[in-house]
């Protein structure tokens, strides 16, 4: 699908990988709609991007807010051909620590926003997209997740995070297989570890430790290399149903 005159809606569009696959979309004649709830830099990224970009606050685990958000990209910027979902958090804890059992309100809230939330944003926007007219190449619509490596390779600690992330790679073929006779795409993408606000909380000393056992290249990932691979499955007709690490061969160990 060529993005030029498109819309595309991004969760967690306001910072990270959100945010530098928006620019580039809009660098390609796209229009981006930033679902966020960040009030603040979604605002100012919209504000930076120009009159081709909007920001609504959004949470992805709610229905009517990602409803409201689908209404506006159509209304205020043309209709809805491209989805990338990017919003989730990082928790961490063990199954059986110091401090009693890994809590199960922690494990149930990283899988509502990691994997429910997810299928929610899909859920719609797939609705949405089927009522699109297909383009050339017979396309109406085309969706990117993000899960993580960890999904194939989670660490001590990981495991709700692991979990709601290997759940996003599960769901990726069955609905591509469901969403292809509309003409609409589905893919994943899993990071490995990239230089996003999430990592930004950590001392820099802890963040050069992760980046040496990446093969190479030897450094944490850049949010615009995802965005470039974000671009490229938008474009590519033939990348549908699967995932791809994006990681610089790094295989996480135990801990």
């Amino acid at each position: 699908m060529d993005p030029s005159g498109k819309v595309a809606l991004i969760s967690g569009g306001a910072s990270g990988l959100g945010a530098a696959t928006a620019r580039v979309l809009v660098e390609r004649g796209g229009k981006v709609l930033i679902a966020d709830k960040a009030r603040e830099p979604g605002e100012a990224l919209a504000r930076e991007l120009g009159s081709r970009a909007l920001f609504v606050e959004t949470d992805v685990t709610s229905e009517t807010a990602v409803q409201a958000a689908i209404a506006r990209a159509k209304a205020d910027l043309g209709g809805l051909h491209i989805a990338v979902g990017c919003a989730g958090i990082g928790t961490a804890g063990r199954v059986a620590g110091k401090h009693g059992p890994f809590p199960l309100d922690l494990f149930q809230l990283t899988v509502n926003v990691n994997l429910v939330g997810m299928f929610n944003l899909v859920r719609l926007c797939a609705a949405a997209m089927t009522e699109n007219v297909p383009d050339a190449e017979g396309e109406r619509g085309v969706i990117v997740m993000t899960a993580s490596i960890a999904a194939f390779d989670g660490q001590i600690g990981q495991v709700a995070y692991s979990a709601s992330k290997a759940g996003v790679v599960g769901m990726t073929l069955p609905i591509a297989r469901e969403l292809g006779r509309f003409g609409i795409r589905i893919m994943t993408i899993a990071p490995g570890i990239f230089d996003t606000p999430m990592l930004g909380m950590l001392p820099e000393e802890a963040r050069q430790a992760l980046s040496v056992n990446v093969p190479f290249p030897t450094r944490l990932g850049k949010p615009s290399e995802y965005a470039r691979l974000a671009l490229q499955i938008v474009e590519n007709p033939m990348l549908n149903g699967e995932t791809i690490r994006i990681d610089g061969a790094l295989r996480m160990q135990a801990k």
